[in-house]
């Protein structure tokens, strides 16, 4: 069996688009005819562009070979251009194609791609969620509402999610690192109060920030959150400044976690060995693929680390994840976005089942994907999949954000 046909899909999930402006989908086909799909994650350049860079990784790197050899066509990834260190953009194209492979090998020996990697270790992975606005609540207040990120989180509780997430805390800039607004400050500590009030100990708080802090500054907020015992204080700082986000995590009582930004190995492990982070967040469309980050998982135990992998992409990332999370024994939580568009893609394959998400048994990445709906809404716009902010902190009217893909208004 050789890999020999590659189609990439980029699709754009309907108004209000959670989950980013577009999804880079890949399909890859076999000569004897088995299809596999993989997703490549938020790229630093337009999807047109990365097209043509998954393209050339996949003729210059894959074609013709058999998929069993992951590790030889990582090795020639990782390594080409004189390179053998992490590329973000070219690590995003070998992601969602490595994810491919291994959906073409579960489908070929009819078994779950978790079964080739180790096995089953775990019948359902616990979930969590963002707060999204309920459709009563308006898009553009929700972002600065305590009370309606309260009734959001109650809504979810009663569903069965027993962790919920949010970023209250400003802006992410390309400026780097700020010191919080004390407005920003007070507003976190305005939800993380309203969201434990309104779900007490049935669930937990996970706050998100963006690497937007300096190290003073994360600490200065990191402090102010502690009463409210948040399960996680995510990416406090830059997220390639492991030494300052060990400060962090040493001078707050809440463990740190860190991982969407990051790729392979050699960048997990140095989070790791600096002791920056407790909680490792890989998000695997970009962060090497299932067995690199399997890799990962198993480094991680080494250092008594727990494994989150994190989603703001489509389904196919998503069942990548969960199969992963279904063979370690470190697993902590996996992220999971519930949208129409996102379950119709793969034709409810996989659904989350009162706050967990139970393992899937079908052949290779358990999912159907639906190739019709993916092409009927291509991405047209020109902004990335994630955009930073020019502008900067604003200490004087205080800061109504709505992260890097705010949503999108229908337009009926």
């Amino acid at each position: 069996m050789k890999l020999q046909d590659l189609d990439v899909i980029v699709t754009a999930p309907p108004a209000p688009g959670w989950g980013g402006r577009y999804w880079i989908l890949v399909k890859i086909t076999t000569d004897s005819g088995v299809t596999g799909w993989g997703e490549c994650y938020a790229s630093t350049i337009g999807p047109q562009a990365m097209t043509h860079v998954i393209q050339d990784v996949f003729d210059r790197h894959m074609g013709d070979q058999n998929p069993e050899d992951i590790e030889l066509m990582f090795r020639r990834i990782y390594s080409s251009g004189f390179t053998q260190r992490p590329d973000l953009t070219v690590m995003g194209a070998w992601s969602g194609l490595e994810m491919a492979c291994w959906d073409i090998l579960g489908k070929d020996r009819d078994r779950p791609v978790h079964a080739l990697i180790g096995g089953r270790m775990n019948d359902r992975i616990r979930a969590y969620t963002y707060l999204y606005p309920l459709p009563h609540h308006d898009l553009n207040d929700f972002w600065t509402s305590p009370d309606m990120a309260a009734e959001s989180a109650s809504e979810l509780v009663s569903r069965g999610y027993t962790a919920v997430k949010f970023d209250p805390a400003g802006p992410y800039t390309m400026r780097g690192g700020h010191m919080p607004a004390m407005s920003d400050i007070s507003q976190s500590v305005a939800f993380c109060k309203a969201i434990r009030e309104a779900v007490g100990d049935k669930a937990d708080l996970l706050f998100g920030t963006h690497g937007q802090f300096t190290t003073a500054g994360a600490i200065r907020l990191g402090q102010a959150l502690e009463p409210y015992s948040p399960l996680w204080f995510e990416e406090p700082v830059p997220p390639d400044n492991y030494p300052e986000m060990a400060k962090v995590a040493h001078a707050v009582r809440i463990p740190v976690a860190t991982g969407e930004r990051l790729t392979t190995k050699a960048e997990f492990a140095a989070v790791l060995q600096s002791g920056a982070a407790t909680i490792l967040q890989p998000a695997l469309g970009r962060a090497g693929g299932i067995w690199e980050m399997k890799k990962v998982a198993a480094i991680a135990e080494v250092y008594n680390a727990q494994i989150a992998p994190h989603l703001y992409a489509g389904p196919v990332e998503w069942a990548a994840n969960i199969q992963l999370a279904a063979s370690i024994p470190n697993i902590l939580l996996a992220e999971t976005i519930e949208t129409p568009f996102h379950d119709a893609l793969i034709k409810s394959s996989i659904q989350v089942e009162d706050g967990f998400i139970p393992t899937p048994t079908a052949a290779g990445l358990g999912i159907d994907v639906d190739e019709d709906l993916a092409r009927a809404h291509p991405f047209t716009g020109s902004d990335l999949h994630l955009n930073m902010r020019d502008d900067p902190c604003d200490y004087v009217n205080g800061n109504a954000f709505q992260g890097g893909s705010p949503a999108i208004l229908s337009k009926t």
